[in-house]
């Protein structure tokens, strides 16, 4: 079993208590109070990561997306795009996220039976990973794909975000697989 390192969630068979020297959040001062981590110690390297996520949706819109498209437009190409500028804009979603030199993003979108299926691979050479960026760029997609469907479905269900691998890093190469 590969335990998770810090800022990684355990899959669902391994435990969720922090390994040993990681019993505290990085991103809490003593105090308790919210802190961005100092990261100008940390070696740049080369860093990746991928994540995944799903947009349930029902069976017209399954039909729309595979065919003659949904009433609002290209709603893949749309998504994709939405995702791109996303992983680029995390550090201004998310509060004590690091600015990071992203240098490419690849998003992934297709349709399945019964859903959208969605993956963003994230690369940099910095000192911190990019698993945050990726999961925004799927989360981003995931929410342009409703937005384009809406009118057709509004069911449709973001479900499954997660990281599915890393690399680089103090803490090495981790993988759900």
């Amino acid at each position: 079993m590969t335990t998770p390192s810090r800022g990684e969630t355990p899959g669902p068979a391994e435990h969720r208590v922090p390994a040993a020297g990681q019993d505290r959040l990085t991103h809490l001062d003593d105090a308790g109070a919210a802190r961005m981590v100092d990261v100008s110690g940390k070696d740049v390297t080369a860093r990746t990561a991928r994540a995944s996520g799903r947009v349930l949706v029902s069976p017209r819109v399954v039909e729309l997306l595979r065919g003659q498209g949904v009433p609002k437009g290209d709603a893949l190409a749309t998504a994709r795009i939405a995702g791109i500028m996303g992983a680029k804009r995390t550090p201004d979603l998310i509060p004590l996220c690091h600015p990071l030199s992203v240098s490419g993003v690849k998003l992934d979108l297709s349709v399945a039976d019964d859903a959208v299926e969605i993956t963003a691979a994230v690369r940099t050479t910095d000192r911190t990973g990019v698993e945050m960026e990726a999961l925004t760029a799927v989360t981003v997609a995931a929410l342009t794909v409703i937005d384009m469907v809406k009118a057709v479905d509004k069911g449709a269900v973001i479900t499954d975000v997660r990281v599915e691998e890393k690399t680089g890093g103090k803490s090495g190469d981790w993988s759900r697989a």
